[in-house]
């Protein structure tokens, strides 16, 4: 063989590599844009400000997962409703991609949207399901919407498909709700959201969170929830602010080694306690109770 043949054949691989690798580095660039993309539509969509009332302290964490574009929609929500009371809500759509981030922004506006009508949770969650169903989009949401009165103590919750909260009073009490579950969001039509009346005392906490908080590859769901339930007892005995907790709890799920989206939102009571009203028709009355 030539020496001149080989040169040829040296110059024909780098040129072929220098192309391979300005391939790569293009579609790493367009990898790291969609991720931006996503995490802007996230950031952009959570509520920059939590509502204030008498004796009510909220308090959020959200931690992303982006590894690759393994970018999910996981999303918290406060606001304050027409007549005074609060609504929450927390969630997150199945996928990780910008799809799902999009979609999350839909049903957060749609849940806010709805609940102007009427702030039923089990309505909220029915009427959302409904308008979901009709965008005819493959994705689909779990979801727990609550309406507080942070006067009278009383919280009113309905849960689409999601996983349950993790409640703790001064007194040193503290578990898992056992409430009624409704399937997803945008699964099935005409579906009923059972609605759960909790009173709280001074001094609870009500922990809402995504599954990427409590579960993944190193710890089971129901480990993790002990988890949480653990530091909810701990902050409410202590009278430990809500920030406070908040923090341990995002924290805590480092140790589940999740791949997915992490939001937290504590609910913290505090002043003197109100006889609470009695529970509407339609609604089960269940204090927070092991």
């Amino acid at each position: 063989m030539s020496r001149t043949g080989t040169t040829d054949d040296g110059d024909e691989l780098l040129t072929r590599l220098g192309a391979l690798t300005a391939q790569a580095r293009a579609q790493a660039e367009m990898q790291r844009s969609r991720v931006e993309l996503a995490l802007a539509l996230q950031r952009g969509m959570l509520p920059r400000d939590l509502p204030v009332a008498r004796r009510l302290h909220l308090a959020v964490r959200y931690t992303p997962a982006c590894q690759g574009l393994n970018v999910g929609g996981d999303w918290y929500d406060a606001f304050t409703l027409g007549d005074g009371r609060i609504g929450l809500s927390i969630g997150d759509v199945q996928g990780h991609n910008i799809e799902a981030a999009a979609f999350m922004g839909q049903v957060r506006a749609a849940l806010r949207a709805l609940a102007s009508v009427s702030s039923e949770p089990g309505e909220v969650l029915a009427r959302t399901n409904d308008l979901l169903l009709a965008l005819n989009s493959d994705l689909f949401a779990t979801c727990t919407f609550m309406r507080l009165d942070p006067c009278a103590g009383v919280l009113e919750s309905a849960r689409a498909g999601h996983l349950p909260c993790v409640w703790a009073t001064a007194d040193g009490k503290s578990g898992v709700t056992e409430d009624e579950c409704g399937p997803p969001l945008g699964v099935l039509g005409a579906m009923p959201y059972p609605v759960t009346r909790y009173e709280l005392t001074t001094g609870s906490v009500f922990v809402l969170l995504t599954d990427g908080v409590v579960e993944g590859p190193s710890m089971p769901l129901e480990e993790g929830l002990d988890q949480v339930t653990r530091l909810a007892g701990i902050a409410a005995v202590a009278g430990m602010d809500v920030d406070a907790l908040a923090a341990a709890v995002i924290k805590g799920a480092e140790r589940v080694g999740h791949e997915d989206d992490a939001a937290v939102l504590v609910v913290g009571l505090d002043g003197p306690d109100v006889p609470p009203r009695p529970a509407g028709a339609g609604e089960r009355a269940r204090a927070p109770q092991p």
